[in-house]
């Protein structure tokens, strides 16, 4: 396939994309770049260590930019409490170069990932507990659905970066 093809499909995925399906896009991009920290490192690659892991910062941020903290609640407070905390462990690949940390926060990023893909999948409320609020960045703060949290995943984002 050619790379014009796949970035055409990539882009139409992205624009037919559910709210939640962008989100569970988001987390799913962060887990890859993760596990291409990992394997950077491993294979004692520093450059694409760097790389990886920086553009996973990124996601992650862009996860917590979006975040409505007027309208989530408790809930966006403890997933904003979440990104910092990995950003903060994210900053620390770079300097000691261990393996274990993006292990360690591909292992906190999976159940919510798998929990937005649910959400995606089945169309059907995640439990009280799970439910966030990303929104778009700029959107107009709207009352928190736990049907169907509207995040902004790609707006702005590029996912192939």
């Amino acid at each position: 396939m050619s790379y014009a093809l796949a970035r055409n499909y990539q882009t139409q995925a992205l624009m037919t994309a559910s709210p939640a399906e962008l989100v569970a896009m988001l987390y799913e991009r962060a887990i890859q770049l993760l596990r291409e920290t990992e394997r950077a490192i491993q294979d004692g690659r520093i450059e694409a260590r760097h790389n990886a892991n920086a553009k996973a910062m990124d996601v992650i941020h862009h996860l917590d930019m979006t975040l409505d903290r007027e309208q989530g609640g408790e809930i966006a407070e403890r997933l904003g409490s979440l990104y910092a905390f990995i950003l903060r462990k994210l900053a620390e690949v770079d300097r000691l170069n261990d393996a274990d940390i993006p292990r360690e926060m591909i292992a906190l990023l999976e159940p919510i990932r798998d929990s937005w893909r649910a959400l995606a999948r089945d169309g059907t409320p995640m439990p009280k507990a799970q439910d966030t609020s990303h929104r778009a960045v700029g959107e107009a703060p709207r009352p928190l659905q736990p049907a169907a949290p509207a995040p902004a995943a790609a707006g702005g984002f590029n996912f192939s970066a």
